[in-house]
Formats: structure tokens, C-alpha cells, sequence
């Protein structure tokens, strides 16, 4: 029934705008939409091109000047002077010849990074190698470094980011990742996959850096994540630490490495510092930054015992590594030695309080890491220490990768030592544990 009442209605409705038509009516009027070209306006169109002028000439009138600002402070640095000292009335030894040397492997450089400590101590380790089983092994610098660099950020992690985070560490880092994880040859990790085979780490750790800041600032602590991502930035530039390798024919582990070639036990080796800020014979914190995980195994001496273990080591045939101060103007790398001169402290007034002055005002602070490879005197009477050296200024002079450091540097200057114990065993039985 419905159905038959709507459909009269439907045929109604449509019939009338033809019933309107025959009745003289039109049907509404509908607008239609349509694309125009776009509506200008020539005087902001002419303003905006004049202030684009107007920027632009401003530009070009900054980068002037800039640019001329930056000539002057080139021209600047091309006439810069640097604080030295005359030469004449020094003695200086003929060069690394002229010294009684322990064996140890040729310079080998840090390049840009800040690896100096593992450089040096793994040179020291070496030399070490050589001194009591008579083996020749080149080891791996950056095996140390790849699991410091983990540890830094374990430690990171750990500390919340309250802790100093930089490519520097100590020599008893080497040690620790050695008894962690083994130790390897040069040739099984070369720590290096850029094409010239530089030793770069100035944008990783630019990049491990940030990622870092990245997680602080969102409050995210995820141990496993970070450090695995870390490891995926550090194999991309280092190359992935080796589980095992082959060497001389034999397969190894870095562990068995360790305990069946290198033959080195990392508790062997001591630290010993000189200030008076602890008792002596004592064993003490190094407090630097780069002892960041507060190491606390370091032993305290006078400083005339201090350098009485650097005569004796020497002199016995051995080796150490140095932790040292490298920011002075005494230390000349064009002349490959380093020395104090009398106008910052006369050789005679150097003590052990002129030593802790400079420790506690930072002008003796913890720059770098060498190894101490030989000694030798002079007619005048001084000692000078022959130091293999893997920083860019030790490239500077005539012996690529060595300096010759006077006596007066060594006991002024230099901050720590690493030995073997079995040199001193009798300043050991004296410390207060």
C-alpha cells in the first residue's frame, strides 16, 4: 500500500521544474567551480624581490668581512710565537744512538686519537715480552682500546652519566682488559678498517658521545642496548674484536694467547706515584680524570725513591711506562728533547714540594702516556731517558717517534711509572696495604 502512495508523489516532484518552465519560471541558478591563473600582487611581488637584493647584499658585505677576518687570524697563526728556550750551553745527547737502550719495537703512531696510554703500555708489555722470554711479538694496540671504550660506557651506564667520559685512560687499563679479554698479535687485529690504515677516532667518539647525551637526556639506562649499539659503532671503524685466530701455524683464543705465547701476568705490575697529598708508601687513588673508574692500587713514594725506581729500572735492563705532563715549554719536539728550563725552576730547587706545588695548581697535569725505553749521561753531569713516543709531536725532530728526556724533566714532570715488581720488591714490603 505504501508503495503505491509514494510513487504518484516521486513522479509529482520531478515533474516540476518542467510544470515551472511551461508556467515561465526558471529553475535556481548553480555556480560552478573553476581553475584561474593565480592572483598577483606587483607591488608586494616588487617589494619582496628588493628585499631580496637587500639580504642578499648584506650577505655578501658579511661574508667579506668574515672572510677577511679569517685571512688576519691566518696570518695571525702563520706569525705565532711560542714560549722556548736558547739552546746554546745545553748538552744534548747525540740522538737515540747515544743511549743504552732495552730492545723494543720501532715508533708506532696514535694518529688522531687519544690512545696514547695503550700505545705506550703496549709497547712497554713488549718490551717486556722480550725481557724474560725472549720473543719478539708484535701485540695489538687497539685491542685494549675497543674494550675500554666498552667499559666507558658500562660505566656511563652505571654512574647515570656523572662520570668523565673521553678517549684517555691509564696504563693499568691495558692490564685489565688483558685480564678480562686476553691479549692478540697485531696482525689477528689491526683496529682499523679506514683504507690508509690512520688510526682515526675523533668523529666515533664524537658519535658515541652524543648517542650517550642522547640516553641521559632521555632518562634511558638500558645496559645491553647501549653497549651493543656502541659495539656496532666502534666494529664499523675498528673492525670486530676476533673470537679466535691463527698465528704461527696454531689457532688461539685471545685468552690462551695470553697464557700460552705472551706469558705476561698482569698482577705483576705496579704503579707508583710521588705526591705528598697521601702518606707515603701507601697505596693511593691516581686523581685524574682518566682514571675514571677510581683505581686505588697506585703506591706512593718520596720522590727520591720515586726516581730511584727509574735509575734502577734502566740501569737493570728494563723498562716503564710513563705517565706524564707534556704541556710544557721545556718539552720541544723540533729538537726532540724535553727539559726545565731555569726560568721556570732552577734544576737545584726541584723537590718534592716544588713538585706538589705544580700537582696541586694543575701546571703538572696527566697529558700523556710514554714509554721509557733507555738512559744514558751527559759530561755536565745530567741523566737523559730515551721515551718512544706515539704523539704527533714526537714526529717533529730528527728521530721520528722519540724524545730524550733530561733529569730535571723526570722528577718535575713525570707523574707515574709502571714497573715490574720483581725491581722493586723492597720498596713493596714496605707499603702499608
Amino acid at each position: 500500500m505504501r508503495t503505491k502512495v509514494l510513487v504518484p508523489v516521486l513522479l509529482v516532484l520531478l515533474a516540476l521544474p518542467f510544470l515551472a518552465l511551461a508556467a515561465g519560471k526558471r529553475p535556481p541558478h548553480r555556480d560552478r567551480a573553476v581553475y584561474l591563473p593565480k592572483q598577483k600582487f606587483p607591488v608586494l611581488e616588487e617589494m619582496r624581490k628588493k628585499d631580496e637584493e637587500q639580504r642578499k647584499r648584506e650577505q655578501e658585505e658579511t661574508q667579506k668581512i668574515l672572510d677577511e677576518l679569517e685571512k688576519q687570524e691566518k696570518e695571525k697563526k702563520d706569525k705565532a710565537t711560542e714560549l722556548r728556550f736558547d739552546l746554546s750551553g745545553i748538552e744534548i745527547p747525540a740522538g737515540p744512538d747515544a743511549f743504552e737502550k732495552a730492545w723494543h719495537f720501532p715508533p708506532t703512531p696514535q694518529y688522531r686519537t687519544g690512545t696514547c696510554w695503550s700505545f705506550s703500555t703496549t709497547s712497554f708489555l713488549e718490551s717486556e715480552v722480550k725481557r724474560l722470554h725472549g720473543r719478539e711479538i708484535k701485540l695489538s694496540e687497539m685491542w685494549p682500546v675497543y674494550w675500554e671504550y666498552v667499559e666507558k660506557v658500562r660505566g656511563y651506564v652505571r654512574a647515570r652519566g656523572k662520570m668523565h667520559l673521553g678517549e684517555g685512560s691509564e696504563s693499568n687499563a691495558v692490564l685489565r682488559a688483558w685480564k678480562k679479554h686476553g691479549i692478540v698479535p697485531r696482525s689477528a687485529y689491526e683496529g682499523v678498517l679506514a683504507e690508509d690504515g690512520r688510526f682515526d677516532h675523533a668523529r666515533l667518539f664524537e658519535n658515541i658521545r652524543s648517542f650517550l647525551e642522547w640516553c641521559k637526556g632521555r632518562n634511558f639506562w638500558d645496559e645491553d642496548v647501549i653497549v651493543t649499539t656502541v659495539r656496532a659503532m666502534l666494529d664499523r671503524v675498528m673492525g670486530p674484536p676476533p673470537e679466535s685466530f691463527e698465528w704461527e701455524g696454531r689457532t688461539y683464543t685471545p685468552r690462551t694467547f695470553l697464557e700460552e705465547v705472551v706469558q705476561l701476568n698482569p698482577d705483576d705490575y705496579v704503579e707508583f706515584l710521588s705526591t705528598e697529598k697521601h702518606p707515603f708508601y701507601t697505596r693511593i687513588e691516581f686523581e685524574v680524570p682518566d682514571n675514571w673508574w677510581h683505581a686505588k692500587d697506585y703506591v706512593n713514594v718520596p720522590l727520591d725513591v720515586f726516581y730511584g725506581i727509574v735509575r734502577k729500572v734502566v740501569e737493570g735492563g728494563g723498562t716503564m711506562a710513563l705517565s706524564v705532563d707534556v704541556s710544557e715549554p721545556g718539552l720541544w719536539g723540533t729538537h726532540d728533547i724535553a727539559i726545565v728550563p731555569t726560568f721556570d725552576i732552577p734544576g737545584d730547587y726541584i723537590d718534592q714540594d716544588s713538585r706538589e706545588f705544580r700537582i696541586a695548581n694543575r701546571t703538572t697535569d696527566d697529558d700523556h702516556g710514554v714509554h721509557l725505553v733507555g738512559w744514558t749521561k751527559t759530561k755536565d753531569g745530567h741523566e737523559w731517558f730515551l721515551v718512544k713516543d706515539s704523539n704527533r709531536s714526537s714526529r717533529l725532530g730528527k728521530y721520528k717517534g722519540y724524545y730524550m728526556y733530561r733529569d730535571d724533566y723526570v722528577r718535575l714532570k713525570v707523574l707515574g711509572v709502571m714497573v715490574h715488581r720483581d725491581f722493586v720488591k723492597d720498596i713493596l714490603a714496605r707499603v702499608t696495604e
